[in-house]
């Protein structure tokens, strides 16, 4: 079946190249960025300045190819595709939560952005504690290393094979 997403818009980090860029939101505290949506979907940002944070999906562009088992920044074993976050997938679509600082007409000013520079924004939800916060969690084998994430810089290990 097949399926046709488009962007809203693009988000603007101060990353411009992959390498060096963190790994996941919590490695990319108080890291500034824009969400800068097409002008066609300003009023849907009507009453989300409540929110404190974001829930953000957007497309891995520079994403090409995906093996079904990688090596994940966080590991130094091979681990299934889905049982990571890495961003050669099938349907490379990313999923990061950040902070929202402000809105500005139909730019979205936010924090802890972990994402290259000129991503394009596929969707915004608003973080809601009560629906996305679970508190008997599993983190499987990152149960020994996520704390790692905090530090851990992207590298070239999911750079397109010529």
């Amino acid at each position: 079946m097949a399926i046709s997403v488009t962007s809203i818009g693009i988000i603007q980090t101060p990353f411009k190249d992959i390498d060096g860029m963190p790994v996941q939101p919590s490695g990319a505290r108080d890291v500034p960025g824009q969400l800068v949506l097409d002008p066609q979907y300003e009023e849907g940002l009507c009453d989300l300045d409540g929110f404190s944070h974001l829930i953000l999906l957007y497309h891995f562009h520079l994403s090409k190819g995906y093996s079904l088992t990688v090596k994940p920044f966080l590991d130094t074993m091979r681990r299934g595709l889905f049982a990571t976050r890495a961003p050669r997938r099938p349907n490379s679509i990313g999923l990061s939560i950040v902070r929202l600082n402000r809105i500005d007409g139909r730019i979205l000013h936010t924090l802890d952005v972990d994402m290259l520079d000129g991503t394009p924004l596929l969707d915004i939800k608003p973080y809601v504690p009560t629906f996305d916060i679970r508190s008997d969690v599993r983190a499987g084998w990152l149960e020994q290393s996520q704390e790692r994430s905090t530090s851990l810089k992207s590298d070239q290990r999911f750079r397109e094979k010529k």
